[in-house]
């Protein structure tokens, strides 16, 4: 079997996935009718901030949390809803759809170019919330339900 390189995994996903501009995403969530998923990492996240209302779920995690068979299930992720993940660039947002996809999810697509053309096009962001378990707090605070 011929060598895949990681170019060759994101086109193939970019070619089966629904590919979303940060207009489209913008009309989507003007309608209420998607919720975007932030799959960076929560360093990411700090550093750069965030689209207005996105949950976090990290590259890491996602087929866990959305996959109802796996012990890890988060029961706010529903095959029958409306996903759009997003990255920064929108390669792992376009892997992370792709797999999405093959779990069963069919009302799936992800930001294009990612949160950097959503920053670049002067899209609102804000920054990450501070009451988000991953937040470094003194070893005595209890971390937020």
């Amino acid at each position: 079997m011929a060598r895949r390189t990681v170019h060759d995994l994101v086109n193939e996903a970019k070619a089966q996935v629904e590919e979303l501009s940060v207009d489209q995403l913008q009309a989507e969530l003007a309608a209420g009718t998607a919720t975007v998923v932030d799959i960076r990492d929560f360093r990411e996240r700090l550093a750069v901030g965030v689209i207005p209302g996105a949950v976090s779920a990290p590259r890491g995690m996602l087929e866990f949390w959305f996959d109802p068979e796996s012990p890890y299930y988060q029961d706010r992720y529903q095959l029958d809803q409306r996903y759009v993940f997003h990255c920064a660039s929108g390669w792992r947002s376009a892997l992370a759809a792709q797999v999405i996809e093959e779990i069963g999810y069919t009302n799936v697509a992800h930001l294009r170019d990612g949160f950097t053309d959503w920053v670049e096009s002067g899209a609102d962001v804000e920054d990450a919330p501070e009451n988000a378990k991953w937040m470094k707090r003194p070893r005595d605070e209890p971390l937020p339900k």
